[in-house]
């Protein structure tokens, strides 16, 4: 299998990667044939899958533009993936040319590709950690230096919750993310549910399957387990609700069905 220039070393090409057939969704263009595989199997299944991963973007510049209008100009986001257009640092600094992010995965194509799309860009890093250590975040020389932790953050969770497991305890996490932030911070969530599928469950459960199939798996929560997130956040208007009704741009009815999976939300502390 050939190595494309832009593949660090380190990373195993054979194995399909969670931020990598993301990027294939959105019709990026780093990705392996191994993470195509993955996710045209998960797409035999819900065909929808790139719409969802286009709402999950579209939410998250809303949200980011909110977060920005409500007076808040640095931005955490953890999960981010492999750069793809309409980043948060472009969206934040187009809004507010001052703004700070820290983009943060534990993909290493993910952060090589980051180091690679920030270079020259001021305001803007990213740290190769996991969610499931928020310390390690936290610490990091890159948080260090761009985010005062005693001024309000944003805090963005979109697409990457449910794929820790219960096991991993990814309401402590969150908890303990929350509690390192200043007053008036405010996350951004969204997260996978059988809730709002246009399809039965058992058919959904198919692509759930190759994610289990590939070792990264992806929990569907309900929209009861993904409001326990939100512990401590005083719920911004319209609450948690499907991505297309999160402050929509558009009439959402001219949204695709599949846009409607899981739900999205944005709370702020006191």
């Amino acid at each position: 299998m050939e190595r494309p220039a832009w593949a660090p070393r380190s990373i195993d090409i054979s194995v399909p990667s969670v931020s990598r057939i993301y990027d294939y969704y959105l019709g990026g263009s780093h990705n392996f044939e191994v993470d195509r595989e993955a996710a045209r199997k998960a797409m035999e299944f819900m065909p929808g899958l790139p719409k969802i991963m286009q709402a999950n973007r579209a939410f998250m510049r809303r949200a980011v533009r909110f977060a920005i209008d409500e007076g808040i100009t640095q931005f955490l986001d953890i999960g981010s993936g492999i750069p793809t257009f309409g980043n948060v640092h472009e969206v934040a600094q187009s809004a507010s040319p001052g703004a700070h992010v820290v983009y943060v995965d534990h993909d290493p194509v993910a952060v090589a590709h980051s180091q690679a799309v920030l270079e020259g860009t001021d305001g803007a890093d990213v740290v190769a950690a996991d969610l499931r250590k928020p310390q390690d975040i936290l610490t990091s020389s890159q948080v260090e230096r761009l985010i005062d932790l005693n001024r309000p953050v944003a805090l963005l969770l979109v697409a990457i919750l449910h794929f820790v497991e219960d096991e991993d305890d990814p309401y402590a996490a969150v908890a303990e993310l929350r509690d390192a932030l200043a007053p008036g911070s405010m996350l951004v969530l969204t997260h996978a549910s059988y809730e709002g599928i246009p399809l039965p469950e058992e058919r959904a459960k198919g692509t759930v399957d190759v994610y289990r199939d590939i070792r990264n798996p992806l929990i569907m929560r309900s929209r009861e387990g993904i409001a326990r997130f939100f512990e401590g956040y005083d719920m911004v208007e319209p609450g948690l609700v499907p991505m297309p009704l999160w402050r929509p741009d558009t009439a959402p009815e001219d949204e695709d069905p599949y846009a409607f999976s899981g739900f999205a939300g944005v709370g702020r502390t006191a």
